[in-house]
Formats: C-alpha cells, sequence, structure tokens
C-alpha cells in the first residue's frame, strides 16, 4: 500500500483551483485517457508576464490531482520566467513527497506547465508521440531524450525508476532493454549482453488499471446510475482498487454490499479474481 503524505491527501480531497479557467490565454495538454493520466492545465497571465491564476482539469489518481493542485498554487503570482525553473522535484517536495511509483504525475505537471508557457507564446505545441528523440515506449509515447532527461535531473539508477517517472516500459514490457541501454550509456556502465524483460502474461499495474477503469465504465456505472449513484476510481494498488462512491450511492446503508458482491465480483471476473475493492477514507 502507498503512503501519501497529510500534503497529498488534502489536495486530493480538497484540490485546488480545479476546473476550467474561462478567460486563460495559455493552455497546456499532456498525457492520454489511453495512457490512464492525463492533465490539462490553464493559465491566466498579464501583460506584465505574471502568472495571475491558474487552473487544472485532471484524469487520474489522487497522486496526479494533488500534483496538479499543488503546481497551480506553486505557480499564481510567478513570472513566466519565474513559473518556467518549476521542477516534478520542487513539486514532489510541496506534496511532502510522493511514492516512487507515483512520480510520474510529478514529471506530468511539470510537462503541461512548459505546454502551457510554448502556448503563450505562440510556439507550436508537441503532439502525443512526436516529442523530440527516437521513440522508445510505444505503448506511452516516450522518447529518449525525455528518459535521458529524467535519468539526469532526478538521478534514475535502474530501470523501474524510469518506469516511475516516466511511464516508460509500464505497458507491453518490449522496450525495458532498450531503457536499460540509455541507462548504462548515462552512467557511464558498459551494455548489458542480456536483459530480462517482465513476463508479458503477468499484467503490469499500468494495465491492471486500464482495464479497471474500461469495466468500471462499461460495465459497473450503468447499473449504479440506474438508482441515482455512481462510482469514481480512485487508484489502483496490485490488486487493490480503491474507489468513491458518488450519487445516492454515497450515503446508502448497503453500500458495502454494492461494492463486495456488485463492483468487487465484476472486477475479479473480468479484471483478475484477486481483486479487493475498498472505499476511500476521507
Amino acid at each position: 500500500m502507498w503512503e501519501y503524505t497529510d500534503t497529498v491527501r488534502e489536495h486530493f480531497l480538497k484540490p485546488r483551483n480545479a476546473g476550467e479557467l474561462a478567460d486563460a490565454n495559455a493552455i497546456g495538454e499532456v498525457g492520454s485517457l489511453a495512457c490512464g493520466d492525463a492533465l490539462k492545465l490553464f493559465l491566466k497571465i498579464n501583460d506584465k508576464g505574471i502568472i495571475e491564476d491558474a487552473s487544472f482539469q485532471t484524469f487520474g489518481c489522487a497522486s496526479a490531482i494533488a500534483s496538479s493542485s499543488a503546481l497551480t498554487e506553486m505557480i499564481k503570482g510567478k513570472t513566466v520566467e519565474e513559473a518556467a525553473k518549476v521542477t516534478n522535484k520542487d513539486i514532489a517536495t510541496y506534496l511532502g513527497g510522493l511514492p516512487r511509483e507515483k512520480m510520474h504525475c510529478s514529471v506530468m505537471g511539470q510537462e503541461a506547465l512548459e505546454a502551457a508557457l510554448r502556448n503563450w507564446r505562440g510556439e507550436p505545441a508537441e503532439k502525443q508521440h512526436e516529442h523530440e528523440g527516437k521513440l522508445v515506449c510505444k505503448c506511452f509515447g516516450v522518447t529518449d531524450v525525455q528518459i535521458r532527461r529524467a535519468i539526469e535531473e532526478n538521478n534514475l539508477k535502474t530501470v523501474e525508476e524510469v518506469t516511475n517517472y516516466t511511464k516508460a516500459g509500464g505497458g507491453c514490457g518490449e522496450c525495458l532493454d532498450t531503457i536499460q541501454d540509455i541507462l548504462d550509456e548515462e552512467l557511464g556502465k558498459p551494455k548489458l549482453k542480456e536483459f530480462n524483460p517482465a513476463p508479458k502474461s503477468i499484467m503490469t499495474n499500468v494495465q491492471r488499471m486500464q482495464k479497471v477503469m474500461q469495466v468500471l465504465q462499461d460495465e459497473v456505472r450503468p447499473r449504479l446510475a440506474a438508482d441515482g449513484g455512481d462510482i469514481e476510481l480512485v487508484d489502483v494498488d496490485g490488486h487493490r482498487v480503491v474507489v468513491a462512491l458518488r450519487g445516492l450511492c454515497s450515503n446508502c446503508s448497503s453500500r458495502t454490499v454494492t461494492l463486495k458482491d456488485l463492483v468487487e465480483k465484476i472486477l475479479r471476473e473480468q479484471v483478475e479474481p484477486e481483486i479487493v475493492v475498498e472505499e476511500v477514507k476521507a
């Protein structure tokens, strides 16, 4: 189970500056729903280059929401030049730290800020899978340039750390040996002769999260909606799925039955039989 700081919990449960900013003059979008995380950052920058306001729309886990909320609080009132210096490590530090498996959420915040500032300057936006460099991870559109940058800026030492910070290698696993080669080059190590990627038969946490989201959307939500309820995915930690019941389901006396006999049963049948569903604790 991941340990979240009180600040992360606060920004997740009570996010600051959530929603679209109607008078924004700078917008940055990164990620994609297919990858499990997406962030749209809105900035209002005045004629003096000062960020007067900021807001966000995020699709993702608790860490993604908290990182986005923290970022908007950090950059409001800063000049464009000051905001451009904000890094993913600054975001994580502001939150009191993030689980290593969730560091890519702070990286997504940094990339959204960079995209928004490019938009404000009138520079072309980088399209998905069209970043500078050679595409390494086809599942998440991560290039060798992005991987090398993450290694250098965050002092990464292992393939697992690269995946935590960039998501590269968290899908099919075919790029793990290439990531290792890049790591070896950056760290000045000789190239390994053999590297065995993770078995494809084992579902990664990212794949599991994508499947859970799909089943909740297609199978669970329509059934809850019939009774005036809804459900929101909060996090997936291995076989532990954390959700929040919404609408009439949130105050229903039989919500435990709903979680176990409906939600957990369906996820066990359509995702993995080891799935355990828990309700988020405020």
